[in-house]
């Protein structure tokens, strides 16, 4: 048997931990002096302490740790468990990373507030072009809602064109629509240039129609971090006597395997804003 202080170093924790391990009734001594009152632990019971630190640092509650290492769980069945929590957490932190990338995104666009760019944009008309696209729904236009939805959908449509023989011509596009059902709801358009005849069935080959008049600018880095250079473009279009004719589209010119590698230019359908019309009598414009 070992004293406590010894079962401690040799299940590398503190021998406070042991002593409320023992107050709870996880993890009681083999053994304890009656007349010392020294706490005697064997060394079986380090099967038990690994499963319950291993529980604990998983984030199961001192309860729920209790309830699974009485029930004389197998190894294998706590392998199973403990792999599914796992991959759980890791969901947590891949989501927790992806709100900070987006926390930052906005802390970008806040600084840039202000700062009008003067050759970053440029007007220009867009041709039409065929692509071939398939199309899902996603939550919002929030960016996390987005990208939940395209990456999967260009996937998929990579699969289906080589299973076709259809090789890509030209850049990815992705494109959006405000979906037919509302909400807020907006239909994603993963899409990319192709050279084939028109077609449905497992994704679509269609003629992209033109854009007369799109405000351009050129986005380097994940689209994660699109924020700042979409409101950008945004401010620019307002001070520059321009009227947003719907969402911009996504022209991906360069995507290495690094996404912070990325070239995307963003095309914004836009229209000349009307003039205020003059109120009754010279009394302020518009209404």
């Amino acid at each position: 048997m070992f004293i406590i202080g010894d079962f401690a170093r040799h299940g590398r924790v503190s021998v406070r931990m042991l002593r409320h391990y023992d107050a709870t009734g996880l993890l009681r001594p083999a053994h304890v002096d009656p007349s010392s009152g020294y706490r005697y632990y064997t060394a079986a019971q380090l099967a038990r302490l690994n499963r319950i630190i291993a529980l604990k640092d998983l984030g199961f509650t001192l309860q729920e740790v209790c309830d699974i290492v009485d029930e004389k769980v197998c190894a294998g069945e706590l392998r199973g468990m403990l792999r599914l929590r796992r991959a759980e957490l890791e969901a947590a932190v891949a989501a927790a990373g992806a709100r900070l990338v987006q926390v930052e995104a906005r802390l970008r666009a806040i600084e840039s507030e202000g700062h009008m760019p003067t050759n970053d944009v440029v007007i220009k008309s867009v041709p039409a072009v065929r692509v071939a696209e398939l199309t899902a729904i996603a939550a919002s236009f929030e960016p996390e809602a987005i990208g939940r939805v395209i990456g999967p959908l260009y996937d998929e449509l990579f699969r289906h064109l080589g299973v076709a023989g259809i090789a890509p011509t030209g850049p990815g596009v992705a494109y959006y629509e405000d979906a037919p059902e509302g909400g807020g709801r907006i239909s994603v358009h993963a899409a990319v240039q192709v050279s084939a005849p028109l077609q449905g069935g497992a994704f679509q080959i269609l003629d992209l129609p033109p854009l007369d008049q799109a405000a351009t600018i050129v986005h380097r880095g994940s689209m994660d971090t699109v924020l700042p250079t979409a409101q950008l473009l945004a401010r620019w279009t307002d001070a520059n006597g321009y009227r947003s004719a719907g969402y911009p589209r996504e022209i991906n010119l360069e995507c290495p395997e690094n996404r912070d590698g990325w070239v995307t230019e963003l095309q914004a359908p836009v229209t000349r804003a009307q003039p205020d019309v003059p109120g009754p009598k010279g009394e302020g414009f518009g209404r």
